[in-house]
């Protein structure tokens, strides 16, 4: 005889809702707690649910909804039409937005948004403003991602063409293979680089000793497992940097548009953002604050756990 699952409680209850996108797409969205409406966005290569552990705590008073990017999560079957995807992806939560606040009955909502998913929201600021945001935590990223003139606040910083190059390197390398529909028919010695190249980007993005040794044991595999390893967003992940490599993406201009009050969220041992030049981007905002935490990298979820749910948990309560 089966026995009974414990019955949780409803607001840890995590559901799964569908949102018709422009282009009839539905894009997948994880939804848990009740209360106050808001919204997190993930970054690159991230699903969405890791925020659980940090939003738990707070479904009593909040009802957080979790957007799943195009290709990443619950929607890696669902395919970017565009190939710049950051604006795309603006256009998504747009109206991810718009029907929260329609559902909901609600002029506006909180947003927090991480690295990809903050880029994704400087998007959306330059083409849609900012009326449909009560307030924005903005963690760990630049609104510009090429270092310029007048900007070398760009990703990776003072190392940009040297991490850049080692991306391009892998993309010329896999695009002969754009047919190829499973990672497991790539070349061994591509798998190898490919993942190897993965990892330089993920202990790039963290400074603690314990979380670069978390992602040395969570990411390698030998060569019976990478033999085997189906790698189901690799293609989406490729086409994703492509674009960054690629195109411009520039919002400071949208910067003045963001009227309303942001806090701007900095590992201050950032090797993806400078955490000078994000400080900058503070100043140039017209009401903002910040908060640095001096240990973390840029994935400050990773880095600083305590330090990033009192963060969430102060924003949320203002």
């Amino acid at each position: 005889m089966k026995k009974k699952l414990i019955n949780l409680p409803t607001n840890y209850q995590l559901k799964t809702i569908d949102i018709t996108l422009t282009d009839g797409t539905l894009l997948p969205v994880s939804v848990i707690g009740s209360g106050q409406p808001v919204i997190l966005l993930h970054a690159y290569g991230m699903d969405t649910r890791e925020f659980l552990p940090f939003i738990l705590p707070l479904v009593g008073k909040y009802a957080f909804y979790l957007p799943h990017l195009r290709g990443f999560g619950a929607a890696k079957d669902i395919k970017l039409t565009q190939f710049d995807f950051v604006r795309q992806y603006a256009d998504d939560i747009s109206v991810v937005i718009e029907q929260i606040c329609l559902a909901r009955n609600i002029e506006s909502l909180p947003v927090t948004a991480i690295s990809m998913g903050a880029q994704v929201m400087w998007a959306y600021f330059e083409r849609y403003g900012s009326a449909k945001v009560s307030r924005y935590l903005n963690i760990d990223q630049s609104p510009a991602i090429h270092n310029q003139p007048d900007w070398q606040g760009g990703l990776f910083g003072t190392r940009q063409q040297e991490v850049f190059d080692i991306f391009h390197e892998i993309i010329d390398k896999t695009l002969p293979y754009a047919d190829v529909k499973s990672f497991t028919h790539l070349p061994f010695a591509l798998k190898r680089r490919a993942t190897d190249v993965e990892r330089l980007f993920s202990l790039l993005s963290v400074n603690r000793t314990r979380s670069k040794a978390f992602i040395q044991v969570m990411t390698y595999k030998n060569d019976p497992k990478l033999a085997l390893y189906n790698h189901s967003i690799w293609h989406h992940k490729m086409r994703c940097l492509q674009a960054y490599l690629t195109l411009p993406y520039d919002f400071r201009g949208a910067i003045e548009r963001v009227t309303i009050p942001v806090v701007n969220l900095i590992g201050g041992r950032s090797k993806l953002y400078d955490a000078k030049w994000q400080q900058q981007v503070t100043q140039m905002l017209p009401n903002a604050t910040e908060i640095v935490l001096p240990r973390s990298g840029h994935a400050i979820p990773m880095d600083e756990p305590i330090g990033f749910y009192k963060v969430l948990k102060k924003f949320l309560a203002v």
